[in-house]
């Protein structure tokens, strides 16, 4: 995959590749990882090599939440984990719901880039509830995704935004069609989960050349088949991406030694799942 090419364009190389929509989350928690990797320098990385090297042939990307790296070793084991993703040619999108204003967006932005100040990744979720400038300095980044909150898989996702900010309207309404606005160099997705089948469904109605980003079908039960239906964009450039993501439902699959294996097994049933609805 060209460096030089968009987002979307290198993300559909590798779902068709590998003839998989699934992201794996890589949430590598230090209260579940195996006791064996407990003496490893990194074992976060050590935890996440493994992962990879069991799941690559089945996940069109990674999917590291940024929470579970804050801290010194943990940004080490997400530069060494990224770096190896991208040995595998498989595409990061970072978990880190960044949103803010001025110099502090500027610095968040830079957790996209390789160096001193953030390890690099290909796509970034970002909260829009501070408006446009806050993601400006994603936005800008026009061969990084930047993948909006829209309506989000929690059960408290709809304390906010399922308020009626319309007639007719709710407020992750509003958010999916003003992010199809901020649409400008092609690089904006919506984070829309598959636990509210009819809300994904409506958002897809509103805004049908986004991608989507689908939490929710792994742990949280949420439905593959409208993942699948609904996530993909369906036309424009970006036509026919879309990922589905599972964390813990893929990565602590199993437990002891053979962790990797059973993680392995998992992204595999998942991609199998997925795919008998695409």
């Amino acid at each position: 995959m060209s460096a030089s090419e968009d987002f979307f364009a290198r993300l559909r190389e590798r779902i068709d590749a590998v003839d998989s929509v699934v992201s794996v989350g890589l949430d590598p928690d230090p209260a579940r990882l195996p006791d064996h990797l407990a003496d490893h320098d990194l074992p976060r990385w050590a935890f996440n090599r493994r992962i990879i090297d069991a799941t690559h042939e089945h996940a069109a990307c990674y999917k590291p939440n940024v929470a579970f790296y804050e801290d010194a070793d943990g940004w080490r084991a997400l530069r060494e984990t990224l770096a190896y993703a991208e040995g595998k040619g498989v595409p990061v999108l970072l978990d880190a719901k960044r949103g803010d204003i001025g110099n502090t967006a500027r610095q968040y932005a830079t957790l996209l880039d390789s160096g001193a100040s953030g390890p690099g990744a290909d796509a970034i979720t970002v909260n829009p509830y501070m408006g446009r400038d806050s993601l400006e300095p994603f936005l800008s980044r026009t061969d990084k995704g930047v993948f909006v909150l829209c309506r989000t898989s929690n059960p408290g996702g709809a304390d906010f935004q399922n308020l009626e900010v319309g007639p007719n309207k709710r407020l992750f309404e509003y958010v999916a069609q003003r992010a199809s606005e901020w649409n400008e160099r092609g690089n904006v997705g919506l984070v829309v989960g598959a636990t509210e089948p009819e809300e994904l469904e409506r958002v897809r109605d509103l805004v049908p050349t986004l991608p989507f980003l689908v939490p929710g079908v792994g742990a949280q039960g949420g439905d593959a088949e409208a993942a699948v239906t609904f996530g993909p964009a369906s036309g424009g450039d970006a036509a026919g991406v879309g990922l589905v993501n599972s964390s813990r439902g893929i990565v602590f699959a199993g437990e002891g030694e053979s962790f990797d294996r059973a993680a392995g097994e998992a992204a595999k049933r998942l991609k199998r799942r997925l795919n008998g609805h695409r």
